[in-house]
């Protein structure tokens, strides 16, 4: 189910020491496969402190918001850029009181891919797999692509064109 858009949504690490506050609806909610994302969510699950972030098909799932719409309201302190090459554009960001890896940005994209598991029960629903290109077979009910389907990157265009226009 997903949130009522008129709502703010809540995301926060898992001893509540970091918060931010969603405004709006989520651009989409997407489970990626690329071997970047299954290397990242390797890595956080090593650490210890957080729960794994891969799906039951391997995917990491997350849910894109648009940047204007997430603000931190407190914890800022505990946030770690994570990269998984020291040139990456995309950082991933983990709150370090509690390990809890809490979203990925591109950062010249317009956009954050919350961690699905930040936004708790009430999280909303996935609608594709993405990147499915090295899965031995897609497996679900969600649509799979190995790329990023045209769907994905009309969703983003609209919501870049929402922000510019204010909207």
């Amino acid at each position: 189910m997903a949130p009522n858009p008129t709502k703010d949504t809540r995301l926060a690490c898992e001893c509540g020491a970091v918060e931010f506050r969603v405004s709006g609806s989520p651009i989409l909610g997407a489970a990626c496969h690329c071997g970047d994302c299954t290397a990242a969510a390797a890595q956080f699950e090593a650490l210890g402190g957080a729960q794994s972030l891969r799906d039951s098909e391997g995917g990491t799932p997350c849910i894109l918001f648009r940047k204007d719409q997430v603000t931190c309201l407190k914890g800022h302190d505990h946030l770690r850029d994570h990269r998984l090459d020291p040139q990456s554009l995309t950082r991933r960001v983990v709150a370090t009181c509690c390990e809890s890896p809490m979203f990925l940005d591109y950062e010249k994209g317009h956009w954050f891919s919350v961690y699905r598991a930040r936004l708790g029960p009430d999280a909303p629903q996935l609608q594709m797999r993405i990147q499915t290109g090295k899965m031995s077979r897609p497996a679900g009910p969600l649509p799979s692509y190995t790329g990023y389907p045209p769907r994905f990157v009309l969703k983003l265009m609209a919501a870049r064109l929402a922000m510019m226009m204010g909207r």
